[in-house]
């Protein structure tokens, strides 16, 4: 193999990446298989030259980073009153949180369409294409309705001049009321009260967890950062709270009790399981034990990272919150979870991408996240182990370097947007915490390099960044 690309081309054994829904139209196999500039609509711009004009007018948070973020929600009002409030025709679920937010908004997603329920789901940020971002029944929208989106209403976005997030928001919104959803799963970007998803009002709110990121713009404690994620908590909407952390429980206990909104942490009333001897990283058995029913259910998840016990343990309070509500049944929930690559194109969660040697990507970046991905490195049995690594240029290295072994091989790169981390820079800091490598210039070479260099039984993990694990995906 010449590199990675053909080593991941050529991979057989490879279940884990995004398969389309069964119920998905030929219209989407085309969609997904054509490149953006060969495909044209009646309209003027393609979707290539659509994407460029928005990157290009519009500040893009995930692209220049801090600069592109907005501290209030004149715009998305402004948009919202526009369009003339597209979400208050459907029912959502509102999910924000530090780390988790994206697995849990996916499985819930789901659920729902295990269902039976035309469900959209709103995710951030995207890994390849811009339309991942916004999905019906797993289904991305299509490039005609982004470049119809644009065109159509060009004039209100130059003249609100929105961030990139902003806009992308507003068109979701519209799209899923579009498309005659039943409900909308909206994932919020990094923050929560003043977050541009935050004029919805769901009928169940989510706070996965709070964590030490984003802290520049979201507050220099955990409290802080708590009270910013509990704006999204409503009057009367009942809150899930997957984890009860010394620092913010309190905060999450008076905003929900201020707001006369019931609060369930998920940890207090459930306890999970994955199975510590699965070693199929295709998918992993799983128990989840309800405390307060004395009962419990197993089923399996194509997730396999140790975080997601987690995460299940906040999707089964979400769904006893549902259950009623939407008339879930426990079958919608075992094959929702079972099912959420397959029907909502999830990808960059501890991802299998080859076996000999084992490669594995994971989106983790922030402290506790990539905490419990190196934890769960450690545990695999290999000779050795390689680990290509990026950040984006405003990560706080002193709280994530430390957390690598340095009893591995590292390739020190950057991924292709503004925001990348220089990798001689990285390089450098990494020496002082006894991270001893090589600098490559693109992922593409330091995963040449790394394949070079493994054995069979060796171990290579790709992360630090979602942007390094988009280009591998």
């Amino acid at each position: 193999m010449t590199g990675l690309l053909n080593y991941l081309i050529y991979r057989p054994h490879d279940r884990t990446t995004a398969r389309p829904h069964d119920r998905a139209t030929a219209r989407l196999q085309d969609c997904k298989t054509a490149r953006p500039q060969d495909r044209k609509t009646n309209k003027s711009m393609t979707y290539k030259e659509t994407l460029d004009f928005l990157y290009s007018h519009l500040p893009a948070y995930h692209r220049i980073g801090k600069a592109a973020y907005k501290n209030d929600l004149n715009n998305t009002i402004a948009l919202d009153n526009y369009f003339a409030h597209p979400h208050r025709s459907y029912k959502t679920i509102h999910v924000a949180g530090t780390n988790g937010k994206g697995s849990v908004s996916h499985m819930i997603a789901s659920v729902l369409q295990e269902a039976g329920y035309r469900t959209g789901l709103y995710t951030s940020p995207h890994l390849k294409d811009f339309r991942e971002r916004i999905r019906v029944n797993g289904e991305m929208i299509p490039e005609e309705e982004v470049i119809a989106f644009v065109e159509n209403h060009r004039t209100i976005l130059e003249s609100v001049q929105p961030s990139f997030f902003e806009m992308t928001v507003a068109m979701a919104l519209k799209y899923f009321q579009d498309q005659k959803i039943d409900v909308g799963v909206i994932e919020a970007g990094l923050g929560g009260r003043l977050d541009s998803t935050n004029i919805i009002t769901p009928v169940v709110s989510v706070i996965t967890n709070i964590g030490h990121d984003h802290m520049d713009l979201l507050g220099n404690t955990l409290e802080k950062v708590a009270t910013e994620k509990a704006g999204i908590i409503k009057r009367g909407v009942p809150v899930v709270i997957g984890e009860t952390q010394p620092d913010t429980s309190a905060v999450f206990t008076s905003f929900a009790n201020n707001l006369q909104s019931q609060i369930f942490f998920s940890d207090q009333n459930f306890s999970c399981r994955l199975d510590p001897s699965d070693t199929d990283l295709d998918m992993r058995g799983f128990t989840v034990a309800d405390l307060k029913r004395n009962r419990s259910f197993a089923g399996n998840i194509p997730l396999t990272g140790d975080y997601q016990e987690a995460n299940l343990r906040t999707i089964s309070q979400l769904y006893s919150c549902l259950e009623t509500k939407l008339n879930l049944s426990e079958a919608d929930l075992e094959t929702g979870i079972s099912n959420v690559i397959k029907n909502t194109g999830l990808q960059g969660r501890w991802q299998l991408l080859g076996r000999k040697p084992l490669v594995i990507c994971d989106t983790g970046h922030n402290h506790e996240g990539l905490e419990y991905v190196i934890k769960q490195l450690l545990k695999i049995p290999v000779i050795k182990r390689h680990i290509i690594l990026g950040f984006v240029n405003d990560k706080d290295l002193t709280s994530v370097l430390p957390l690598f072994p340095v009893d591995s091989v590292y390739y020190f790169t950057k991924a292709s947007v503004p925001r990348a981390l220089d990798e001689n820079k990285l390089m450098s800091e990494a020496v002082r915490y006894g991270l001893i490598g090589s600098s490559f210039s693109t992922i593409k070479d330091a995963c040449n390099e790394a394949i070079k260099n493994a054995g069979p039984d060796d171990l290579i993990f790709i992360g630090g960044s979602t942007f390094v694990v988009a280009e591998v995906i």
